[in-house]
């Protein structure tokens, strides 16, 4: 057992030095320096201007033909994305057949499933003369 976080080098391997003798060396800093105030107010972005709506067409009012236009093409965009979900090939017709089933569906499934496992597994024993 060891200690997890520790070194993994044995700390005697190292020259040691006498209780006597000067103190250790210096360490040099394992954080970052911090940047001066002077460079932080440099990076601050400047905002300002007259507010705006999202969605506008950046002027200071934005048109009721932009907004006209923008929901067209939401709508339309909305219709395509009904559509193409009503397509479908062989995978979405089973899973609509299954979504339609009810739970004695189901369960009858599942009854005539387990009947089959149980004719195969009584046939693979006779046939090994169990």
């Amino acid at each position: 057992m060891g200690n997890l976080c520790g070194k993994e080098s044995d700390p005697f391997s190292e020259p040691g030095r006498r209780l006597d003798s000067a103190s250790a060396p210096p360490r040099q800093p394992t954080t970052a320096s911090v940047p001066s105030q002077r460079q932080q107010k440099q990076q601050t972005p400047k905002v300002g201007g007259p507010p705006r709506t999202l969605g506008g067409g950046g002027g200071s009012s934005p048109s009721s033909s932009s907004q006209d236009d923008a929901r067209k093409k939401a709508a339309e965009a909305a219709e395509a994305r009904l559509q193409n979900s009503k397509k479908g090939g062989k995978l979405k017709a089973q899973l609509d057949k299954e979504r339609g089933k009810t739970r004695v569906d189901t369960l009858k499934d599942a009854s005539e499933t387990e009947r089959r496992h149980r004719d195969a597994d009584q046939s693979a024993d006779a046939l090994r003369n169990d």
